[in-house]
């Protein structure tokens, strides 16, 4: 597989969205969805996971209670609110709109200026 990408800054709260818009996920299995979803291009690491977790949290875009892990353990789960789903979509939007203006200029040739 081809090389792992650096994230762009501002991206890791979407894509945290996206990954639990797909199930409810504790912290290392939203790492690993990232990982899957992304064809391993992307590695989030748990230190920039955590506080990101946090602050969504606090934001009121996911919620969590307590649950058990496939291994047994008690973990935290995650789950997109309402207010989750409609920023996931806002940020969809604004990332779609984005890339379409940053793919036109860097298409631009001389003749066109």
């Amino acid at each position: 597989m081809g090389k792992q990408l650096d994230l762009l800054q501002g991206t890791l709260d979407m894509l945290i969205l996206k990954s639990v818009s797909l199930g409810p996920l504790h912290g290392y299995g939203i790492l690993l969805r990232i990982q899957q979803i992304s064809k391993d291009r992307l590695e989030i690491q748990q230190g920039s996971l955590y506080p990101a977790l946090y602050r969504a949290e606090h934001q009121g875009w996911i919620a969590s209670e307590w649950g058990e892990s496939e291994n047994k353990r008690k973990a935290k789960y995650y789950r997109l609110t309402g207010a989750g789903k409609r920023r996931l979509q806002t940020e969809a939007e604004k990332w779609n709109r984005m890339t379409e203006v940053i793919a036109g200029i860097l298409h631009t040739t001389p003749e066109e200026i």
